[in-house]
């Protein structure tokens, strides 16, 4: 019998196991920078308190409302779509510097890189939403439709942010270097600007105001602002993913993760040949 393949049960357990200890790694890495971690855990509360003063003086939030609740799910939604970028710059710096070409050669499986950093980003994600809730918390910010449409609400933001991910894990494998994957990081900004996050869209261009509703941050935004029971949720003559704001983001999720994660893995195969 040697010579034959271990049974699929035991590649997964494998795969799976190889990638809780590359979880481990990664978060032992953000140990030893402890200026890291305050950083991304200081910049989410920052925002909160940034835009939430200053934007709040000058925006009317459609139908009335506190500004502040009608900002926070957008700030939930920004933070979440840059799970892609920290991932990214983080596969590229490791795929350029010859760390994975160590991994292997350890007796590991190989499919447990891709899997450990985007099972790393997701833990980083909780504990940067953690921080934004307790800041949102302190400003004024809270959920009003009770406990399950508030879990809902959150575990949205968890699906697509691992979603997300794996889109980091491709583009880091796919670009040459970590300078290439730095130069990308501002690219990121426009996507999460040109949304409902900060303000309505309804005072747009037309042609604008197309590209933020179909934004998928603004579908986050509004499913957000839904379940949460804040201000701003859409109403009247909308485009469809903000008329069905919750169908749209388990979409994307369900679409990224189809595309990605086999995308991701076959890049990373070939990486090492």
């Amino acid at each position: 019998m040697t010579g034959l393949a271990p049974p699929l049960g035991h590649r997964l357990r494998w795969t799976f196991t190889d990638g809780l200890t590359l979880v481990g790694r990664e978060l032992g890495r953000l140990r030893q920078a402890p200026g890291e971690i305050v950083a991304a855990l200081i910049f989410p509360a920052v925002m909160v308190v940034l835009f939430g003063y200053v934007f709040g003086s000058a925006i009317q939030v459609p139908d009335g409302g506190d500004y502040r609740e009608y900002l926070m799910p957008g700030l939930f939604a920004m933070v979440t779509f840059s799970a892609w970028l920290g991932v990214m710059t983080r596969m590229a710096a490791d795929a350029s510097r010859g760390v994975m070409d160590r991994f292997r050669s350890m007796p590991m499986a190989r499919l447990a890189v891709p899997f450990g950093q985007t099972g790393a980003d997701l833990l980083t994600g909780l504990m940067m939403l953690t921080v934004m809730v307790s800041t949102g918390l302190l400003v004024g910010w809270q959920p009003h439709r009770g406990l399950i449409p508030t879990a809902q609400a959150f575990l949205l933001l968890i699906v697509l942010r691992y979603a997300l991910s794996w889109v980091g894990v491709y583009v880091g494998l796919a670009v040459k270097n970590d300078q290439v994957a730095d130069a990308m990081v501002p690219l990121g900004l426009p996507l999460t600007m040109l949304s409902n996050t900060f303000v309505p869209t309804d005072g747009m261009p037309g042609w604008l105001r197309f590209l933020a509703d179909w934004n998928p941050v603004s579908a986050l935004t509004a499913a957000s602002r839904e379940l949460f029971g804040n201000p701003g949720a859409p109403s009247g003559d909308v485009a469809w993913p903000l008329e069905h704001p919750v169908v749209t983001v388990l979409l994307w999720s369900v679409v990224l993760l189809v595309i990605f994660v086999p995308l991701s893995l076959r890049a990373y195969m070939r990486r090492g040949r």
